[in-house]
C-alpha cells in the first residue's frame, strides 16, 4: 500500500500557481484590419538654423540683445572690437591710392616715351622721304649726263640707309605701344591686388558689427563682454520657432520599415500635430535611428525648441489578419509561450503562439491562436516552470 501510494504521488503533477488576475494584462484575439506603427520619444527642432561664426578676432564691447528676443535679419546681435583691424584696413587704403598714384604717373611717362619714339618715326620718314628724292634726282641728272655714276650710287645708298632706319624706327614705336600695354596691366593687377584686400579688411570691420541675418529668435549667445573671440567662434544661434520639426528616436529593430513620406503624427503633450516622414538618418547612435517628421499642421500652443515629444509613424495597414495587444515579451516574426485562458474563465494554458509583423500596440498572429482566445500579455516569466496557473 505504501509503495503504491508513493508511485501514485510520484506521477501527480504539480499544483497550478495561483495569480491575482488585477496584475495581469489580458487581451482578446481579434480579426480585421491592424494598423501598423512604430513609436518613438524626441524633440522639437527648427528646420531654419542660423549659426553665426566668428569671422575675425574681436574683443565683445556691447551685447545689445539676449536669447529669447525676436530679431530681425539686419538686427545687431553683438558688437566687437579689433583696433589692428582697424588699422590695417586704413594702411590697405593708402597703399591702393598709393598704387592707383603710381599707375597714373607711369601712364603718363610711357605714354611721353611713344610720343618720342613717333618723332622719331617722324624724322627718319622726312629724311627717307628727302633721300628717296635726291637719288631719283640724280638718276635722271645721272641719264642727262650731268652728274656722275658714282654721286648716283652714293644717293641711291643714302636712300636705302634712311629708309632701313625708317623701318626700324616704325617697329620700335610699335614694340613701345606693346611695352605701354604690359607695364600698364602689371601695374593694373597690383592695384587689382591692392583693391580686394581693402574690400576684404572692409568686410572684416564690418563683421565686428554681428546681425542676425534671418527673421526669427535669438536662441544661444553664451558670450560675456570683454571676452576674446577668434574666426570660427561660434556667437549666436538663431531660429524660426514657427517653422519646426520633430527629431525622433525609434529602436533600431523598429526602423528598418520606415520610409520617407509616410504619414505621422507627433503629440506634443498640448495637441497632436500631423507630419509625414522627410529623413531617416543612415547611421544608429545607441541602439536608435533618428527620423526627422516634418510638421504638416499648425504649431499648438507652448510649442518651441527643444520641447520633449512622442511621435508615430504609419507604416502600413493590413487587412482582415488575425491580431492580438502586443505582448510584454516577444520580437515580431518569433515564437513565444503564451497563457491562454480556458473556458472556465479560471485556468490559463501556455500556448506556443507564432507572431507575425507588430505594431506599436497589437502585433499580427500567424498560428497557435484563435478569434476570440483571451490571452494573457503581462510578463509571466516568474511562471516559465509551469504550463498552467489559477486566475484567482
Amino acid at each position: 500500500m505504501v509503495a503504491l501510494v508513493t508511485m501514485g504521488l510520484s506521477r501527480l503533477k504539480p499544483a497550478a500557481p495561483g495569480v491575482d488576475r488585477s496584475t495581469v494584462w489580458i487581451d482578446t484575439v481579434k480579426r480585421g484590419p491592424m494598423l501598423r506603427q512604430v513609436r518613438g520619444l524626441g524633440t522639437l527642432t527648427p528646420v531654419d538654423i542660423q549659426w553665426i561664426p566668428a569671422a575675425t578676432d574681436g574683443r565683445v564691447e556691447k551685447i545689445p540683445v539676449l536669447p529669447g528676443t525676436a530679431v530681425q535679419p539686419n538686427t545687431v546681435l553683438l558688437i566687437l572690437t579689433n583696433p589692428q583691424l582697424v588699422q590695417e584696413t586704413l594702411d590697405a587704403t593708402l597703399k591702393l591710392k598709393a598704387a592707383q598714384a603710381d599707375y597714373k604717373n607711369l601712364e603718363a611717362q610711357l605714354e611721353s616715351q611713344v610720343l618720342t619714339q613717333k618723332s622719331l618715326v617722324a624724322q627718319a620718314s622726312a629724311e627717307y622721304n628727302e633721300a628717296r628724292m635726291q637719288a631719283e634726282t640724280d638718276q635722271q641728272l645721272n641719264k642727262l649726263g650731268v652728274i656722275s655714276d658714282l654721286n648716283r650710287k652714293i644717293a641711291d645708298g643714302k636712300a636705302a640707309q634712311l629708309k632701313t632706319r625708317d623701318q626700324i624706327e616704325q617697329e620700335r614705336l610699335t614694340n613701345s605701344s606693346k611695352v605701354l600695354q604690359a607695364q600698364l596691366l602689371a601695374k593694373e593687377a597690383e592695384i587689382d591686388q591692392d583693391r580686394a584686400l581693402v574690400q576684404l579688411k572692409q568686410t572684416q570691420v564690418q563683421n565686428l558689427t554681428v546681425r542676425a541675418g534671418i527673421r526669427g529668435v535669438l536662441q544661444e549667445q553664451a558670450l560675456k563682454v570683454g571676452q576674446w573671440v577668434t574666426p570660427g567662434t561660434t556667437l549666436a544661434k538663431v531660429v524660426q520657432p514657427d517653422h519646426l520639426k520633430a527629431e525622433l528616436k525609434i529602436p533600431e529593430t523598429q526602423a528598418k520599415d520606415i520610409q520617407l513620406n509616410l504619414p505621422a503624427s507627433v503629440d506634443t503633450h498640448n495637441g497632436v500635430i500631423a507630419g509625414h516622414v522627410m529623413r531617416i538618418d543612415p547611421a544608429v547612435y545607441n541602439g536608435t535611428v533618428t527620423v526627422d517628421v516634418m510638421l504638416d499642421d499648425k504649431l499648438p500652443p507652448g510649442a518651441r525648441p527643444d520641447l520633449s515629444v512622442d511621435g508615430t509613424i504609419d507604416l502600413e495597414r493590413l487587412a482582415n489578419v488575425l491580431y492580438v495587444g502586443r505582448p510584454a515579451f516577444g520580437q515580431e516574426n518569433s515564437t513565444v509561450g503564451m497563457f491562454v485562458l480556458q473556458p472556465d474563465g479560471k485556468t490559463a494554458v501556455r500556448s506556443q503562439v507564432k507572431l507575425g509583423r507588430s505594431s506599436v500596440n497589437t502585433v499580427e498572429i500567424l498560428g497557435g491562436l484563435r478569434e476570440g482566445n483571451e490571452v494573457i500579455l503581462s510578463d509571466m516569466s516568474r511562471w516559465d516552470n509551469f504550463d498552467r496557473i489559477r486566475l484567482e
